[in-house]
């Protein structure tokens, strides 16, 4: 579940904007995803068999698709951070205009970069819009490359090696990924259903884990690091259905190898849609999908942004019963609002509990919307 309304809304604004990088905003989540879906763009509407290097590129009949990392490290020190670097293409409509002009495109990227520093307590986001002409911007599957200028993520996913790199000022991220868990199919065989109506689903894989080394840059000094992060890709035509008003994600890596990614779809009456499910993963066993009855999400803390007024959970437990899995969550930095163009919550989390009477420390990702 990731945040296609960022996209959306992000990729509209850019372009009635006159200044670059001049887009802020404090949009609602609901209000921007309640609207149908585009019937001229394909839907996800069944399980699909993923054809490799293909999926890894972009998808035209779909309206919105996104490469999405997110991952901890730490220096020599031990000294903590945080990043997210992802990239969207949003399409304005399903066929290039008939303009003799290189400016023409039919698709509108997006880039976030972010960074947080655990000892400081600091936060960064940048916010990027291209258009997907020019070489400005784009997709490939072979070569893979996503690219917005000079933001960019390539390399050979299905050898899982991929290079990452972006620089904003004094703000710099440059990793080499390498993949050590298998690419998992979210949700039924790769379809993840967001609610009742058919087609509201993406098709969505991850790689939870890719070993991570290389530098990075924030407010001045440079830090060698190394970490891990996690790959999720998805692409749909798809919106929110009445009465759900944003998501909580969920994405844990854990020290006996397993991984959780969870996430819940919110109702304006504060319940849980039932749409919500999670996928349980460790190396040498059949991934295992749970639905929204077989997990706990529980809040315990919360964060009100001094910018925004906006009030987010701020420490979470989860339970799983059938797994004998109950782990506590706390943010890196509590301060992970990014300020772009919808507002959202998206940071790196400590993860400790238990699982089978067994003790167990992690790391993982947090993404809040709707808030």
């Amino acid at each position: 579940m990731r945040a296609t309304v960022l996209f959306v809304v992000g990729a509209f604004l850019a372009a009635c904007s006159d200044e670059r990088g001049s887009v802020r905003a404090s949009l609602d989540v609901g209000d921007l995803l309640s609207a149908p879906a585009d019937p001229r763009f394909e839907r996800a509407l069944a399980p699909r068999e993923f054809a490799f290097p293909s999926d890894h590129g972009p998808h035209a009949s779909f309206q919105t698709e996104w490469w999405y990392f997110t991952g901890t490290l730490a220096d020599s020190a031990g000294r903590e951070f945080g990043y997210q670097l992802t990239f969207f293409r949003r399409a304005l409509a399903p066929d290039a205009p008939s303009l003799d002009s290189a400016w023409a495109t039919k698709d509108i990227y997006m880039a976030h970069f972010t960074l947080a520093d655990a000892q400081s307590g600091t936060f960064e986001a940048r916010e990027r819009f291209e258009r997907g002409a020019l070489g400005l911007a784009g997709a490939s599957a072979t070569p893979w490359r996503v690219w917005l200028r000079d933001w960019s993520v390539e390399g050979d996913l299905d050898a899982g090696d991929v290079r990452l790199r972006a620089r904003d000022g004094e703000l710099e991220l440059d990793l080499a990924l390498r993949a050590t868990s298998a690419l998992v199919r979210q949700g039924e065989r790769g379809l993840s259903r967001k609610g009742a109506a058919a087609g509201n689903a993406s098709h969505y894989y991850s790689l939870p884990r890719m070993r991570s080394q290389g530098t990075l840059a924030l407010r001045g000094e440079r830090h060698t690091v190394s970490g891990e992060s996690w790959f999720d890709r998805e692409w749909s035509t798809s919106a929110l259905e009445e009465g759900q008003v944003g998501w909580d994600w969920f994405a844990l890596r854990l020290d006996d190898g397993s991984e959780l990614m969870l996430y819940r779809m919110r109702r304006a009456d504060g319940s849980v849609d039932p749409f919500s499910s999670a996928m349980f993963t460790r190396k040498g066993a059949e991934p295992r999908a749970l639905a929204s009855n077989e997990f706990v999400v529980r809040e315990s803390a919360s964060w009100t942004s001094p910018a925004s007024g906006a009030s987010y959970p701020s420490r979470w437990t989860i339970e799983v019963p059938s797994l004998e899995l109950a782990v506590e969550l706390e943010p890196l930095v509590s301060d992970c609002e990014l300020r772009v163009a919808v507002r959202y919550w998206e940071g790196a989390v400590r993860v400790k509990g238990t699982r089978e009477s067994r003790a167990l420390l992690g790391r993982g990702f947090v993404e809040l919307t709707g808030y």
